[in-house]
C-alpha cells in the first residue's frame, strides 16, 4: 500500500492532504449537526473554515515537498483542488459557472500559496 511519505509529486501530495482534511471535516461537521443543537445556518462558516484550513495545509505540504517555489506548488495545489470541486459541482449538482467560481479559484490559489511559502521556509531550517 502506498504511504503518504512515498508520494514525491508535491501537488499530488498537497491535493491528497487537502481532500483528506475536507472529508474529515465533513464527517466531524455531520456528527456535530446530528448530535448537538447546532443549527445548519452556521454551515457556510464551517465549510469555508475547513476548506481554508485544508487548502493551507495542502499548500504547506506541497511547498515543503517541493523544497522551492512554495508559492507555485502551493498555488497550483489550490488551483487543482478548486478545479476538482468546480467540476464536481458542475457535473454532479448542475451548479452554474460564473464569477464566483473564478473568485473561489483565486482565493484557493492565494490560501494554498501562502501555505506553500511557509512550507518551503520551514523546511530550510
Amino acid at each position: 500500500m502506498l504511504k503518504m511519505s512515498q508520494i514525491k509529486l508535491p501537488m499530488l501530495a498537497g491535493f491528497i492532504y487537502t481532500f483528506t482534511i475536507v472529508l474529515l471535516g465533513a464527517v466531524v461537521t455531520s456528527l456535530i449537526l446530528a448530535f448537538t443543537e447546532t443549527r445548519e445556518s452556521s454551515l457556510p462558516t464551517v465549510v469555508y473554515t475547513v476548506n481554508g484550513l485544508a487548502l493551507f495545509v495542502g499548500g504547506f505540504v506541497s511547498g515543503k515537498r517541493g523544497g522551492m517555489k512554495g508559492w507555485y506548488y502551493g498555488g497550483m495545489t489550490g488551483i487543482l483542488y478548486s478545479i476538482f470541486i468546480t467540476l464536481l459541482s458542475f457535473l454532479g449538482f448542475d451548479a452554474k459557472l460564473g464569477i464566483s467560481s473564478l473568485y473561489h479559484l483565486l482565493l484557493a490559489f492565494l490560501v494554498a500559496a501562502v501555505g506553500g511559502i511557509i512550507g518551503v521556509n520551514l523546511s530550510k531550517k
